[in-house]
């Protein structure tokens, strides 16, 4: 009598994402660079996915020289160059900006900062957003909320394509408005972005 033989399919091993190419950790979910799946193929080398475009290197120096001459230095520290923020364990967080409150005792180290800033701003979305449900927007809202669950009192979001700026705090309604309208930022320090970029003498 012939025997049954069940023919149990193999899973497909999913191929491992180094980890060089994580941005950061949200929600105990690894994010990765957006377009990190060309270099996984060869068809990338990391440095091409992982630097700002020249708008968002602009913008990200014009608002910190912004900040640098009109907010209270003496009271603030403004840090970029995609600050970390330690959240916890599965919060690995960045910032394009974030301004801290000295009054919280910073001390600067060679890790993560691991006290929430007061003001976090963000260009664009430098992941890849594929895995969020509403892509995009589904990572700008989840890493918004939890910045602001771990104690920031402001969220600024700046996108070049549409050019919007969103902002979000813990005590009012969160709202997306066009570059030419003025926003609190910290203080009595009001950014109008497309005033300030029209200053500088940068076409946008």
């Amino acid at each position: 009598m012939p025997v049954a033989v069940a023919i149990v399919p193999q899973k497909r091993k999913r191929s491992k994402v180094p980890s060089y190419l994580i941005y950061e950790t949200l929600n105990g979910r690894p994010l990765y660079y957006r377009n990190y799946k060309t270099v996984i193929a060869g068809q990338k080398k990391p440095a091409e996915i992982m630097g700002s475009s020249s708008l968002q290197a602009a913008l990200v120096a014009t608002l910190v020289m912004f900040l640098g001459r009109t907010i209270n230095r003496k009271k603030y520290l403004v840090v970029t160059n995609e600050s970390g923020v330690h959240v916890d364990r599965g919060n690995n967080l960045s910032n394009d900006i974030a301004i801290f409150d000295k009054a919280t005792n910073i001390i600067l180290t060679n890790k993560y900062f691991d006290t929430a800033p007061k003001i976090a701003i963000e260009v664009d979305v430098r992941i890849e957003p594929e895995e969020f449900e509403g892509k995009e927007s589904g990572y700008v809202y989840e890493k918004t909320q939890r910045l602001l669950d771990f104690g920031v009192e402001r969220v600024i979001w700046i996108t070049t394509q549409p050019r919007k700026i969103f902002v979000a705090t813990q005590i009012a309604p969160w709202t997306t408005q066009d570059w030419a309208v003025t926003i609190p930022v910290l203080d009595d320090v009001e950014l109008n972005l497309a005033e300030l970029l029209t200053e500088e003498g940068i076409e946008f």
